[in-house]
């Protein structure tokens, strides 16, 4: 198999950046031989910092001995005109999307800076922090108090995404996420821990392969019996068996991003 190429991929905005960097990532994704180098220029809201820009994109692109891919969402026409005369191939997503969408609307687009956080309602913000503080204090089973105000359950082993994935949900969603482990006395109870089973409707359970999980668990304690991989195999077909025999809906996280794992929960468990 050829090395992957490497190519400089630059993400500037006059606003966060990640708007332009998940839009560029989603594209670049899709080539899997060419490795890339994430640069992100935020805020870039004066001629100085465009130029900037410019001249920070060419020395990369003499460096590289190759031209960079440049991804931008500049609102002001000046600025974008002068990042544009930069030495790399130049994609917009408002020069490509906008006016295309202004003419099927017939009607011009505001070109407001930071629109995109105007746009989000006070209203969401103030559920989005709300939803955070309330998944941090339900993280991995610290408390199980006020579990009827989880919008979601997930339950896991030890270090199947849990937590990372509640975050997600929480900051992207809105959502009020609980989580907790299953551990080595549910299995020997062969039964739920009875704090959830009033709650079923709102559980949603992660697996992952056995050696996957050996790897992780090795990172954090190495050579332990909680690493060890026999007791990642018993642990994770004992937590599928359970989760079978509750008729808990789950998911194999192994080779999923947590993007992909919440968007699953959301539509099985029809979240909006």
């Amino acid at each position: 198999m050829p090395n992957p190429i490497a190519r400089t991929v630059f993400f500037v905005s006059d606003s966060t950046g990640l708007t332009a960097e998940a839009l560029g990532h989603s594209l670049l994704s899709q080539f899997e031989n060419v490795e890339f180098k994430h640069i992100r220029i935020p805020f870039l809201d004066d001629v100085d910092k465009a130029r900037e820009a410019l001249a920070r994109i060419n020395a990369q692109a003499e460096m590289d001995g190759i031209r960079p891919i440049v991804f931008t969402t500049l609102v002001n026409q000046k600025h974008a005109e002068i990042v544009h005369q930069a030495d790399g191939y130049n994609v917009s997503f408002f020069e490509s999307f906008l006016a295309p969408l202004e003419k099927e609307l017939g009607a011009k687009s505001t070109h407001t800076v930071g629109r995109s956080r105007d746009a989000t309602d006070s209203t969401d913000y103030k559920k989005r922090i709300e939803a955070i503080n309330y998944t941090l204090a339900h993280d991995d089973g610290i408390t199980d108090s006020d579990l009827a105000a989880s919008d979601v359950i997930l339950v896991a082993v030890s270090r199947c995404g849990k937590t990372p994935t509640s975050l997600y949900l929480a900051m992207q969603f809105g959502l009020k996420v609980s989580n907790f482990p299953l551990i080595p006395e549910d299995f020997d109870r062969g039964c739920l821990p009875s704090t959830l089973e009033k709650h079923r409707s709102k559980l949603f359970g992660l697996t992952i392969q056995p050696a996957r999980l050996h790897a992780i668990r090795e990172e954090r304690r190495a050579g332990s019996k909680y690493a060890a991989l026999a007791n990642c195999r018993y642990e994770i077909a004992e937590a599928e068996k359970m989760m079978r025999r509750e008729g808990i809906r789950w998911l194999d996280s192994s080779s999923k991003s947590i993007e992909e794992i919440s968007t699953t929960i959301l539509q099985v468990l029809n979240l909006r």
